[in-house]
């Protein structure tokens, strides 16, 4: 009797120990749930990105389609940009990140190169005056050393006279790609003296282009393709992802707005799972009102590069 009444008592020192282990990984999982849902972005009740990043494709297929160069439809695709700037003001998003040339696009044919160097000069030139005073902040993310002195000369203006911008962080990334990126990250590290077990995920970050920008919440893209190409993948590591068939020089204010609502109703689980406490798809019970569930974006930060 001596010994069944111990094993008894054994057993339930057991199974209340099993239960505080439960009861803290439940806290944990709580914990970790409202911190996530304290970085949604809230507005009326609906969860609102607060950094968009776009992959604008099918400019060279809306030109073929028209049987047009396909410099008229990268012209074309910066009409759609000035469109979506105007849209996040209207729609106050923070933070978008377009991808405009990535560092594999050097192999495409050299007129085509040269036309896009051409245009992104003419556009920093003609634009840069009327987002200075409609408060875009611009910035470069990707590899400067790379691009023509005077395109350098040019970006490095434009980051200087939109500095003080606060409506609206435009990252412009031209001669980005995320391979690059996380190679150069690395380097640093290594640079730097760091020994290997001591480099964390929070180090990487910490080194990339990107090192002083909130994550993208949304990532967008056109002409129906379903990949990032190499686009800020390490970044995106728990964005939701849209893609519409619309083509980038046909994307307007319905395709921005479908996207927001689509946004909207994904269940924001981060490696949760769906019982785990406070779903974020219903922000406004867990937060009091949408400015509580703001995280402040950095727009003042230096550019990175």
């Amino acid at each position: 009797m001596i010994g069944t009444t111990r094993n008894k008592g054994r057993i339930k020192q057991l199974w209340t120990a099993v239960g505080t282990v439960i009861d803290g990984g439940r806290q944990q999982q709580r914990a970790e749930r409202e911190a996530e849902i304290a970085r949604l972005h809230v507005r009326d009740g609906r969860a609102v990105p607060r950094h968009i990043a776009i992959i604008m494709d099918g400019n060279g297929r809306w030109a073929t389609n028209r049987r047009l160069p396909r410099l008229m439809g990268h012209k074309a695709g910066v009409d759609s940009l000035r469109r979506v700037v105007e849209l996040c003001h209207d729609e106050r998003i923070p933070m978008l990140s377009v991808y405009a040339f990535s560092t594999e696009n050097w192999g495409r044919p050299r007129d085509e190169v040269d036309g896009l160097m051409r245009l992104f000069w003419d556009v920093i030139q003609s634009d840069l005056d009327r987002l200075r005073r409609e408060g875009v902040r611009l910035r470069h993310v990707g590899r400067l050393a790379e691009l023509a002195p005077d395109i350098q000369d040019a970006i490095r203006d434009a980051e200087s006279v939109t500095s003080h911008n606060d409506k609206l962080c435009l990252n412009i990334c031209f001669n980005y790609g995320g391979r690059a990126e996380i190679v150069d990250a690395v380097r640093a590290i290594v640079a730097n003296g760091t020994p290997a077990d001591a480099i964390t995920e929070d180090m990487i970050s910490g080194a990339l282009y990107t090192r002083d920008l909130p994550d993208p919440d949304l990532i967008i893209r056109t002409a129906g393709e379903m990949r990032l190409s190499n686009y800020l993948i390490w970044q995106a590591a728990y964005a939701e992802y849209y893609s519409t068939a619309v083509l980038w020089p046909d994307f307007g204010k319905d395709d921005f707005l479908a996207a927001l609502d689509a946004y909207s109703q994904r269940k924001r689980r981060f490696g949760k799972l769906d019982d785990t406490p406070a779903d974020p798809a219903s922000p406004s019970e867990s937060v009091e009102s949408g400015e509580a569930a703001v995280r402040e974006v950095p727009l003042h930060a230096e550019p990175v590069r």
